[in-house]
């Protein structure tokens, strides 16, 4: 299993409603994947521009092709990334 924690940073203030509605469709699609254990996508109460994702896969495999579905290829790279400074942080569970 993979887990990834992604922080997002909004570099506009203008962009933050913009970045939540994509993040909560991409979320919402990503979850709907084959391999796809866990997709949240969370933004801070502290700081409206800081967003975090919090992904599980199965595997690499799973992960890799998440990257060429819709979620990933017609909103996330495409019109998030832009919009953001990433921070990616893999993780292993402590259990």
């Amino acid at each position: 299993m993979l887990q990834l924690n992604i922080l997002l940073t909004v570099k506009q203030p203008d962009d933050i409603a913009k970045v939540r509605e994509l993040l909560g469709t991409a979320a919402r699609l990503s979850r709907q994947e084959p391999g796809c254990l866990r997709f949240e996508a969370s933004q801070s109460n502290n700081n409206a521009a800081l967003f975090f994702l919090n992904e599980q896969w199965e595997s690499q495999a799973a992960l890799d092709v998440h990257r060429t579905a819709a979620a990933y290829t017609t909103i996330y790279y495409p019109q998030v990334i832009p919009l953001v400074d990433r921070v990616p942080h893999p993780c292993t569970l402590v259990e």
